[in-house]
């Protein structure tokens, strides 16, 4: 709400005052104004380990005096001291550990930790756990020695696999434009940038997708006495609410489904490898991060590092010419030659002699045929303007393999035409006209059925010939558009 005096300001100046108008810190916690009254400039997560480590440190000692209390007999002492070693412990564990766990770098932890135990792996612990039986139960000695043997090839191995992938870095660069339905090449930079230390048989993966995320929800549901029979024979039925857990909506599907192997990366080098990339649908293609994973040196371990390596694609959709782009293809060029006939370098037909008409043009043959004068019309190529309408339907109106047919011969005429000596434009429900091509193309990529009016209703005659592709039915269509248009009817299914 803005102060009174702010009512008769512009918008602009409201906005303006408004961002100048201070805004009230956030309140300060018990710690933070227990450092200002000591006029500690201390950060708050070192105070607060401080004062853990006190509080610790007195239920220790409360713990060792309860231990000499218990010896001398003295039972109260006993019980009081080792109380408050048990509250001052409780105290500092809910107060201080979920703090100082928020701060540390969970994703750090995660990638020291991320290891996943291979088929060598399992045979191999397996083979560890009956040596070490056998050990117990006979005490050779020789057995120890290879029990230990074998138990620090598994620590050598973790730790050599996470120095394998220390310090590597990692860039994926994709193709600019993609088709559906169309193989193109990605790219994966691998670099090492270490000055001594190669990296041996690394595997760039995609990063491991979560489980959809749910969450508890309400949803009707109907109570019915008795249970478990039919509706015509329950005595009573009222509605009711019931408690379950939903799954989220999901998440956009990824980029990299693949690996790249590089079998050995030299210190201080960089190395790509291309992968080919394949989507059969339109749309956006996400992936949040990817990831490095090695087995080396004994496969007994895939040790996988995380990389936060957002990648973002738009695929557009198909513009490989299907029978329906090849039955409309010739109707529509016949009817854009007709309607943008003039002055050119291709003849569009011999007629009769006009006043206006100049000699230049006159065809003698065909004069001397007939016994009339006849003059040659030719096909403008110069302005040649054409403007591509995509109607978007409102949802349920057409089926969803009718639909994606519709975007694709859209996006095959558009294609088509951008490709010959045409000035072309395109209209559609939330896109602003821009004779892009390729942002046309986008905006196909991602266009979905929605409830907005129809385009046809604003759109009016102009020296540009339209191509209209809609489901709207022949007479509710206006008559000033079908001199220069030419409309694709799209069927329900």
């Amino acid at each position: 709400m803005l102060h009174p005096v702010d009512a008769n300001l512009e918008p602009r100046a409201r906005r303006k005052y408004s961002k100048m108008k201070p805004t009230n810190p956030p309140p300060l916690s018990a710690i933070q104004r227990f450092s200002r009254f000591l006029h500690l400039d201390i950060p708050e997560v070192w105070v607060r380990f401080l004062l853990a480590i006190v509080g610790l440190a007195l239920a220790f000692g409360a713990a060792l005096f309860s231990t000499v209390s218990r010896e001398s007999g003295n039972l109260w002492a006993t019980l009081v001291l080792a109380s408050a070693a048990l509250v001052l412990a409780v105290i500092v564990g809910l107060t201080t550990v979920p703090y100082l766990a928020r701060r540390v770098a969970g994703a750090r932890i995660r990638d020291a930790f991320d290891f996943d135990v291979t088929r060598v792996g399992i045979v191999y612990v397996a083979i560890v756990l009956v040596i070490g039986i056998a050990a117990l139960n006979t005490g050779n000695n020789l057995l120890y020695i290879v029990l230990a043997a074998m138990l620090a090839a598994i620590l050598v191995s973790g730790f050599a696999s996470a120095m394998v992938l220390r310090d590597l870095e990692l860039d994926v660069r994709l193709p600019e434009h993609v088709f559906a339905g169309r193989a193109t090449l990605g790219r994966i930079v691998l670099r090492n940038p270490r000055r001594w230390l190669p990296s041996f048989s690394v595997n760039v993966v995609s990063a491991k997708k979560n489980g959809a995320a749910k969450h508890w929800e309400w949803m009707p549901t109907t109570f019915a006495v008795p249970p478990g029979r039919r509706r015509e024979e329950q005595w009573m039925r009222f509605r009711d609410y019931k408690l379950r857990r939903v799954s989220k909506t999901e998440t956009p599907p990824g980029i990299f489904e693949g690996a790249a192997y590089f079998p050995y990366v030299p210190a201080g080098s960089e190395l790509k490898a291309d992968l080919e990339l394949r989507f059969d649908r339109r749309g956006c293609y996400q992936q949040k991060g990817f990831g490095l994973a090695t087995r080396f040196p004994f496969a007994f371990l895939t040790k996988t590092r995380h990389l936060p390596l957002a990648r973002e694609i738009i695929v557009y959709p198909r513009v490989e010419p299907a029978d329906e782009f090849f039955e409309v293809l010739p109707m529509i060029t016949g009817e854009l030659e007709t309607f943008v006939r003039g002055r050119g370098d291709d003849l569009y037909l011999i007629r009769e002699y006009m006043p206006e008409d100049s000699a230049r043009h006159v065809d003698w043959k065909a004069t001397a045929k007939s016994g009339s004068l006849k003059v040659r019309e030719f096909s403008r190529e110069d302005e040649r303007k054409l403007r591509i309408v995509f109607d978007n339907p409102a949802s349920g109106v057409i089926s969803e393999k009718a639909y994606e047919d519709a975007v694709a011969l859209a996006a095959s005429l558009s294609w088509h035409f951008a490709a010959q000596n045409t000035e072309i434009s395109f209209v559609s429900q939330g896109y602003s006209g821009q004779p892009d091509i390729y942002r046309f193309l986008a905006h196909l990529a991602i266009a979905q059925p929605q409830s907005s009016p129809s385009v046809i209703e604003s759109l009016r005659p102009s020296d540009d010939y339209n191509i209209i592709l809609t489901t709207r039915a022949r007479g509710s269509l206006p008559t000033a558009l079908w001199a220069c248009s030419y409309f694709v009817f799209v069927a329900a299914n």
